[in-house]
């Protein structure tokens, strides 16, 4: 008869893949090290395949194991929402949501709102994935898009939250010879996966003879290298609010200012995960953004 795998298996494999020891996996079931042992063996022996490999780094999980793990985690997050919902009633949120945008509105905007609100909603959980197109969404495998553009697609529903400017901005050595020659100082910008890029397309208009000396495949890289001091990039004003060290050198660039809308797909928007998450995540962006504004 063929071995049926029990709870109490999953969360072994599980102890032992987080903890890559037995003394941690040990620690994490609260038991001794010698039970840990034997019930893997144990376990190996009644499905008749090795499910770790003993290594110098520790017990290495094969596939097998990272499969079991990850149902077991899968287990778990269940658990915890229904121990969330008897505690609150039936007014808990919960399940998983998928929430894709690109990596600036991330780091800038998306983390530090969830930084706000996420601890009161326990039995969540937020699947978050970096994109610059809306083919996720599109695709139904994502639940919300947050994005940069003066154009949402006509299938999605959400909010305008706001405008973003872009500012060419640098730190403050650049600020003189950016006033007299703009192709004397370094500048960075998205590579040629990005061509329609606001930015990219003011530049070419604006200042046809520069050529960048540093080309990036997101943003937030563009970002990361101004802030390093290697040169000046437009950039979004929330954006550069957040770089130590970073300036803005010019005004809002003319004909750049992009919208942030919060979309979902007209299926999802009855959901009490997704009702809760436009609701916190509507009024703190909209403030970073006036903020930066």
């Amino acid at each position: 008869m063929q071995y049926e795998i029990s709870h109490t298996d999953l969360a072994l494999v599980l102890a032992l893949v987080r903890g890559r020891s037995l003394a941690r996996a040990s620690e994490l079931l609260k038991v001794d090290i010698s039970t840990v042992f034997r019930s893997i063996r144990r376990l190996e022996a009644a499905l008749g395949t090795s499910l770790f490999e003993k290594s110098r780094r520790g017990y290495i999980p094969s596939d097998i194991a990272q499969a079991m793990a990850e149902q077991a985690e899968r287990a778990e997050l269940a658990l915890n929402a229904a121990r969330v919902a008897l505690q609150q009633g039936e007014q808990v949120v919960s399940g998983t949501v998928r929430l894709t945008c690109t990596e600036a509105v991330l780091h800038s905007l998306l983390l530090p709102a969830l930084a706000q609100f996420m601890p009161a909603y326990p039995a969540l959980t937020l699947e978050l994935a970096t994109s610059n197109s809306f083919a996720n969404l599109s695709r139904r495998d994502a639940d919300i898009a947050l994005r940069l553009t003066n154009a949402p697609p006509e299938h999605l529903v959400g909010r305008r939250l706001g405008a973003a400017s872009y500012v060419i901005c640098g730190q403050t050595q650049y600020r003189q010879a950016l006033a007299k020659d703009p192709a004397s100082v370094p500048w960075i910008a998205p590579d040629d996966s990005m061509p329609e890029h606001a930015s990219v397309i003011w530049r070419e208009q604006a200042y046809p003879g520069v050529v960048p000396r540093y080309r990036c495949s997101s943003m937030s890289a563009v970002s990361q290298l101004v802030a390093a001091g290697l040169g000046v990039a437009a950039l979004t004003d929330f954006t550069v609010t957040g770089l130590h060290g970073v300036e803005q050198l010019s005004d809002p660039l003319p004909g750049c200012d992009t919208d942030l809308w919060l979309l979902t797909r007209a299926d999802c928007r009855a959901l009490r995960s997704v009702q809760a998450l436009f609701e916190e995540l509507t009024p703190l962006l909209r403030e970073k953004l006036a903020l930066a504004e």
